[in-house]
Order: structure tokens, then C-alpha cells, then sequence
């Protein structure tokens, strides 16, 4: 796979869905080249930054618990490596306060819900099976050390309005692109990019996860894939961690089909190793987070490729 350091001419980007409430921005921003020069795609469904003024108002403490919310800045780390790698990318312009894309769109709080109850069988599903009773359902609730972050319930009729102009376009999306970029290589691997808050060390003595790889405990992504980003990591001097405390979403539940050829992991990232001192700009550390990441890819990219021509020879020897 021959890749360059320079955007590519026959990229596109384009749009999908709509922000409620912020006429003309849409749900999302899709970036990939025709046809695909690696079988990556890279999403960050947590990056939305487009803040309805009504969304705001009807926060509690809007300044501190929006930006504690997303995962600050990482789009500008995966917009980099997929200008230097090619990869597909799908970026969120929604916030995660209004919906979160790594959530299922049945996952819901309904006591925040107005004017209607849960759907019969699913009000002890949602408290038993998911996570909206911790307050980090398809609507994020409360955060710790917050509390409570909106004024008043969210009615109905608005719930359904961003499951569909948000939700379903943006997964959508997503799907079309993993199953478009595994028809042309054989197979594909879709890295669902996050940030997180610096972790504490499990041990005494030892240092802290830099970032967490989460593959569903083997569910979600071949293991040779998994052990070549740990490689890397290592050879890079940097200590990651597998599934704990994050093993991976929706996003990786819903559109990682391993017999199928696609292959999806979430990778973490601490925002110390990126962001300033105040988690709220980009760092010293970025352009070395950029590098890390383009490298992943790349490094990735080849193996996903090899899997993806062994399933073809496969399939043609089964024809």
C-alpha cells in the first residue's frame, strides 16, 4: 500500500444529519477517498462541539460539565493521521451532552423523559442491562462530582428528534462506509477513537495506562491486530492497557462483524498526553500523540489488508 504525508486530491468530504436546534450544521462530517487507499476507518463520535443555545440553557452548570462531556480535541488528532494515512473518517458534530453515539438508542433514563412512560419491558432492561441508570445512558444524566446536569426533563417528542437526526444518520454512515471499505479490501478495521481522564495506576510503584485498547475481550477485533498495536505502544515506550476500564461501546457492539470481515477496537487516550495543563487546548504533547496515532494506522492498515486478501483467496477457492 503505497501512502504519502499529503492530502490526497481525490478525497471528499461530506455531511449527514442535522443538529436540532442549530439550523444548517449538521450531525456529522464524513471525510474519505474513492476508492479507499487502506482498509481504516477511523470514527470519534464523542468530538461534537456545536452547542444549541436551548441545550445550553437548560444545563445546569453548562461551562464545566459540556467540555468534561467530550472528548476534548481528539478529532484534530484523528483528522491529522487520516490527512496522512488516507483513512475513512467520520467525525461527530453533534455533542455527546445532547446524545451520546456510543449508546443505544433504547438505552435511556426514561425518569428524565416527560410526559410518557418507558415502553413495556423496557424500563427493567434499562436499569438492569445498561448503563443509563448511572447516569450515562443515549442521554447523559449526571456526571460525578456534578450531580444532576439538566434543569428540567426532556420531552419525548425531542428525545425521538435526535435519535433520528442524529443517531440513526450518523450509524448509518458508518455502517455504509465499514461495509463499502471491506468489499474493496477483503476485510476492514474501523478504531473508534476516544479520550479519557488520566487513569490511576492499578499497582503501587508502576505507571498509569497512557491508553487502553478495548476489543470487546476478543469480540470485536482479531487478535493479531490487537497484539500489533501493543507493539507498538512498547517499542514506542508507552504503557497501554487491554479493556480495563474500557472495553469498548455500542459503536463496537453494533458494527464489529469479525466473520464477516470487519473489525472494530476502541482506543483511549489519555488528554494529559495531548492537551495543556488545563485539558482544554491542544499540548506539547500533541504532535507526538499525531505521530503515535499515524502510525497505528499505518502499521494496522497492512495487517487488516493481509487478512483481507487471505478471505478472498478463501472465498475464491470455496467458489
Amino acid at each position: 500500500m503505497q501512502q504519502d504525508e499529503t492530502p490526497r486530491r481525490d478525497s471528499e468530504c461530506r455531511t449527514g444529519g442535522a443538529v436540532p436546534g442549530l439550523p444548517g450544521t449538521p450531525a456529522f462530517t464524513l471525510t474519505r477517498c474513492e476508492p479507499s487507499p487502506i482498509p481504516v476507518v477511523v470514527a470519534v463520535p464523542h468530538a461534537g462541539r456545536s452547542y444549541p443555545p436551548a441545550l445550553v440553557e437548560g444545563m445546569r452548570h453548562p461551562g464545566f460539565a459540556a467540555p468534561r462531556l467530550e472528548d476534548r480535541l481528539v478529532d484534530l488528532v484523528a483528522i491529522e493521521a487520516a490527512r496522512r494515512t488516507g483513512a475513512t473518517l467520520l467525525v461527530a458534530q453533534a455533542p455527546r451532552a445532547m446524545i451520546d453515539l456510543n449508546r443505544s438508542s433504547d438505552d435511556i433514563d426514561w425518569d428524565m423523559i416527560g410526559g410518557c412512560r418507558a415502553p413495556a419491558g423496557e424500563a427493567a432492561a434499562s436499569s438492569t442491562l445498561r448503563r443509563a441508570r448511572s447516569g450515562l445512558g443515549l442521554v447523559p444524566r449526571r456526571l460525578p462530582g456534578l450531580g444532576e446536569l439538566w434543569k428540567r426533563r426532556i420531552e419525548r417528542g425531542e428525545l425521538d428528534r435526535r435519535i433520528a437526526e442524529i443517531h440513526a444518520p450518523y450509524h448509518a454512515a458508518l455502517a455504509q462506509e465499514l461495509a463499502a471499505v471491506r468489499d474493496r479490501w477483503g476485510a476492514a478495521l474501523l478504531i473508534d477513537l476516544h479520550s479519557m481522564p488520566p487513569l490511576t495506576a492499578r499497582h503501587p510503584g508502576e505507571p498509569a495506562p497512557q491508553y487502553v485498547i478495548g476489543d470487546r475481550f476478543g469480540a470485536a477485533c482479531d487478535g493479531a491486530l490487537v497484539s500489533s498495536a501493543f507493539a507498538l505502544f512498547a517499542a514506542a515506550g508507552l504503557r497501554a492497557a487491554h479493556n480495563r476500564p474500557y472495553a469498548g461501546g455500542y459503536v463496537l457492539e453494533r458494527h464489529a462483524r469479525r466473520r464477516e470481515g470487519i473489525h472494530a477496537l476502541q482506543l483511549e487516550i489519555d488528554r494529559s498526553s495531548y492537551l495543556d495543563a488545563r485539558l482544554s487546548e491542544p499540548g506539547e504533547g500533541f504532535a507526538a500523540v499525531v505521530e503515535l496515532v499515524t502510525a497505528l494506522v499505518r502499521r494496522i492498515a497492512d495487517e487488516v489488508a493481509a487478512i483481507g486478501r487471505e478471505r478472498q483467496s478463501w472465498r475464491a477457492a470455496a467458489e
